[in-house]
C-alpha cells in the first residue's frame, strides 16, 4: 500500500504513555467488562458486539469518560503514522461521499492505547481487538493487534491492517446514518437467531464500506500495490465466523454467526471495492449474502 508522504489525520489521540486517558465517571459499573467484550470480542471470538451494549444503553446511564489533554503520536512512530494516514484517507473519502449525498460527515477520532483504556462504552482491553464506540464516536486500537492479525490469524500485510481501520470507520458511518440506532431498536422485538442474522448484515455492510473506501482512495490517490486486495480479502476471510469457530476447535454453527462467514466477508468487501457506492452496500435488502 502506498501511504508514505500522504496526509496524516489530526484526529488521532495517543494514550499509550498514559496521557489523555482518564477514568470513568457516572453511569453504572455493572457489566462494564462484559460490555467491552460485546463491543470488541467479535474480532477474535465472533461475539455479537451490540447484544449487551444496546441492552445496557437502554436501561443505564452512559458512562462518561474523564479526559486529560489529548496527546499526538510521536513524529518518528512509523506505525502510528501509518494509522494516522489511513484514517486521513477515510476522512477524505467519506467527506466526499456524504457531501454527494447532501449531508456532512463528522469525523471520528482514533485512540491509540496499550493494554486498557477508558471509553464511553466501558473499559477497553487490548486482548479484545480494535473496536468502535458509538457513545463517544471513537475508534480504539492497541497496535499490538496487528501482530495478532499476522501471527495468530494469518493475515499479514499493511493493506490488511488498513482494512481493519476502514472496517471500524465503517461502523462510524453506520452510526452517522442511523443504522446502528435502528439495530438497537430491534432488540427484544425479534428472536436471538433473527437478531444475530441482522448483526451479520451490519458487519458485512461495514466490510462493504471498507471496500468502498479502498475504491475511492485508489481512484483519487492510487494507493494500491500488487497483492494489496488479496491481503484485505484474506483478512476478511480470516475473521469470518466460520473460520474463527473452526480455529477454536468447535463446531461451525451458522445460526450463531454475528459477523458473517469468511466467504461473505470477502465478497462484501469486494462488492464495495468494485462498485464504490453506498447503495451497493445495502446488505439489509440483499436476498443472498
Amino acid at each position: 500500500m502506498k501511504w508514505e508522504g500522504n496526509r496524516e489525520s489530526d484526529n488521532v489521540e495517543d494514550r499509550r504513555s498514559g496521557g489523555g486517558g482518564g477514568g470513568l465517571l457516572g453511569g453504572r459499573s455493572i457489566g462494564i467488562g462484559t460490555i467491552v467484550l460485546a463491543v470488541v470480542g467479535g474480532w477474535i471470538f465472533g461475539i455479537n458486539p451490540l447484544t449487551i451494549l444496546g441492552a445496557l444503553s437502554g436501561g443505564a446511564p452512559t458512562a462518561q469518560v474523564q479526559q486529560g489533554p489529548a496527546q499526538r503520536p510521536p513524529a518518528d512512530d512509523r506505525m502510528a503514522s501509518f494509522v494516522s494516514t489511513v484514517l486521513a484517507d477515510t476522512e477524505d473519502v467519506w467527506k466526499v461521499v456524504f457531501t454527494q449525498g447532501g449531508s456532512t460527515y463528522q469525523e471520528p477520532r482514533l485512540v491509540l492505547f496499550r493494554g486498557a483504556t477508558a471509553t464511553a462504552c466501558g473499559q477497553g482491553q487490548a486482548a479484545m481487538g480494535p473496536f468502535y464506540c458509538p457513545a463517544d464516536q471513537k475508534v480504539y486500537i492497541d497496535l499490538g493487534f496487528y501482530e495478532t492479525l499476522q501471527k495468530k490469524l494469518g493475515a499479514p500485510g499493511d493493506f490488511a491492517q488498513a482494512y481493519v481501520i476502514a472496517h471500524e470507520v465503517g461502523h462510524h458511518v453506520q452510526n452517522q446514518l442511523g443504522i446502528t440506532g435502528k439495530m438497537d431498536q430491534m432488540r427484544g422485538r425479534v428472536s436471538k437467531t433473527e437478531y444475530n442474522a441482522m448483526s451479520v448484515r451490519l458487519e458485512l455492510q461495514a466490510d462493504c464500506f471498507a471496500g468502498l473506501w479502498a475504491h475511492h482512495a485508489q481512484r483519487a490517490r492510487a494507493i494500491l500495490e500488487q497483492g494489496d486486495v488479496e491481503e484485505a480479502m484474506n483478512a476478511a476471510a480470516k475473521i469470518g465466523d466460520d473460520a474463527l469457530q473452526s480455529g477454536r476447535g468447535g463446531a461451525i454453527v451458522p445460526e450463531s454467526f454475528t459477523h458473517g462467514s469468511s466467504a461473505q466477508r470477502a465478497r462484501w468487501f469486494n462488492n464495495g471495492l468494485q462498485q464504490g457506492n453506498v447503495k451497493a452496500c445495502d446488505t439489509f435488502s440483499a436476498r443472498n449474502l
